[in-house]
């Protein structure tokens, strides 16, 4: 199996560095206040990033760490605190930050909570050696919460979807929590009218009954030294 680094730009050591901290800072504070305010989070990050001179993966950094305070504090509402009996996951997006935080490659810290990656997903994926990783880790995680159904729901258009279902079911064989993994043409649109959602797409948790962050809780514990850029405070 090949061994690959998801989601590593070697410019990040600069780009989210130290001397980069305080510019992301000032630059997401005003984000921040300009989305508070009405303004559309796309033109606004393009002004804000123009003003900084931001790279254009700052700025996709910036957007998807940055949310106003009213989708904030409905997330929050929507939050669950325990993990539920049964979780409906959106698989490549928590598949691939796993695989991301175990490959020493970035990621950022939302301001609702969340831990996304800058990987991305443009309807291509292929199984890595860290994909068999965050399936064991992910699959350990939920046994461990009592967690006792776990249905996972994956893009049948991007590619491979048909191999990662294979692999999660198969990892799940023996195990105390029943998977169950369908491809489906519209994830986004499914998970977006259901509750018990674990995902770090903001629209899904926008518009899900409720959600829970497993994500955060199994890299905190698992992948300790995960490279997470956050920011200094919340901009509340």
């Amino acid at each position: 199996m090949e061994t690959v680094r998801r989601g590593y730009e070697p410019k990040d050591t600069m780009e989210f560095g130290p001397k980069a901290a305080g510019k992301l800072n000032a630059a997401a504070q005003e984000l921040h206040f300009l989305i508070n305010r009405g303004y559309d989070t796309k033109s606004a990050s393009t002004f804000v990033g123009n003003h900084h001179l931001l790279s254009e993966r700052q700025r996709l950094a910036l957007a998807r760490m940055t949310s106003p305070d009213a989708a904030l504090f409905a997330r929050a509402k929507k939050e669950l605190q325990q993990a539920p009996a049964s979780l409906v996951l959106d698989g490549f997006n928590t598949i691939i930050t796993l695989e991301v935080a175990l490959s020493g490659s970035l990621l950022i810290e939302g301001m609702d909570g969340t831990i996304r990656d800058l990987a991305g997903l443009r309807g291509s994926y292929r199984l890595v050696d860290k994909t068999y990783q965050a399936a064991e880790l992910l699959l350990n995680r939920l046994e461990v919460l009592g967690v006792k159904n776990a249905l996972f729901y994956l893009d049948r258009q991007v590619s491979n979807s048909g191999r990662l279902r294979a692999l999660l079911l198969d990892k799940a064989e023996g195990r105390s929590v029943r998977v169950q993994a369908e491809l489906h043409p519209s994830v986004d649109g499914v998970l977006s009218r259901m509750e018990h959602v674990v995902t770090t797409d903001a629209i899904i948790l926008d518009k899900c009954g409720s959600w829970y962050n497993l994500n955060r809780s199994l890299i905190e514990q698992a992948v300790p030294k995960a490279w997470i850029f956050r920011l200094d405070k919340p901009a509340l």
